[in-house]
């Protein structure tokens, strides 16, 4: 079984390994994660620059690991044809979208809200259907403020491991690793964007805090949309 680092082990990884050292380490918790779980390990594709690093990791250990999308109504066209892409070179990447009718503005009078319907349900919906025990994510402990606590192996919801395989890495290296295995990334980011949602949700901003664009304005600002927050099973 993956074995759970202790938070300030994970800290101190963050500083202490060099950018071939985290690589490795990354490659070894799928291999180890993938080989706990087989199948039942789906890799969850944001199509954000965290998770096509994940998601070429995770295809270096096996080209059969699957994936699944979350998206939404109000995603910025450069990203539909982003994911259009994708789904093209990966038909194994499975979309969900919930299509259910919500008010028009519910972002701006109840943005936590507008996050449950239209991420957090269809990613319960993805959890069940495709039968995943372990689901593999971009998630990173040095992107802001909501993301210090995390574990690079955790079980929030019983029965459902969550493997956070480059929570140690920094800002750079995730570009360091896309630009050295020539991975394709969203256009947004050449518009200089650091972090990618929903179009009325996201902004460019100057701040050090990598997500300070996102709910910019919202008591949310910098949060979280809630799939890593909040149970996914039950």
């Amino acid at each position: 079984m993956i074995e759970l680092v202790k938070q300030t082990d994970i800290q101190s990884l963050v500083e202490t390994k060099n950018f071939k050292e985290k690589v490795d380490h990354s490659l070894s918790l799928i291999e180890r994660a993938y080989e706990n779980f087989g199948d039942s390990l789906v890799v969850a594709n944001s199509l954000g620059k965290d998770s096509v690093a994940v998601w070429h990791l995770a295809k270096r250990v096996s080209p059969n690991i699957r994936g699944f999308i979350i998206t939404t109504r109000f995603k910025p066209p450069e990203t539909v044809q982003f994911m259009k892409d994708e789904v093209a070179k990966y038909p194994e990447l499975k979309v969900y979208k919930n299509t259910e009718e919500i008010p028009s503005n519910l972002y701006e009078t109840d943005p936590d809200q507008c996050c449950d319907i239209l991420k957090v349900k269809p990613i319960r919906w993805a959890i069940d259907e495709m039968n995943v025990r372990c689901w593999v994510t971009g998630l990173r402990c040095t992107e802001g403020r909501t993301r210090v606590d995390f574990q690079e192996v955790e079980e929030r919801d019983e029965g459902l491991i969550k493997l956070n395989p480059i929570l140690i890495w920094k800002e750079r290296e995730v570009w360091q690793y896309l630009a050295l295995n020539r991975v394709d990334v969203n256009p947004l980011y050449a518009e200089g964007y650091r972090s990618l949602g929903c179009a009325p949700c996201t902004r460019i901003t100057k701040d050090p805090d990598e997500r300070a664009g996102r709910w910019s304005g919202t008591s949310k600002c910098g949060g979280e949309c809630g799939i890593h927050t909040r149970p996914l099973k039950g």
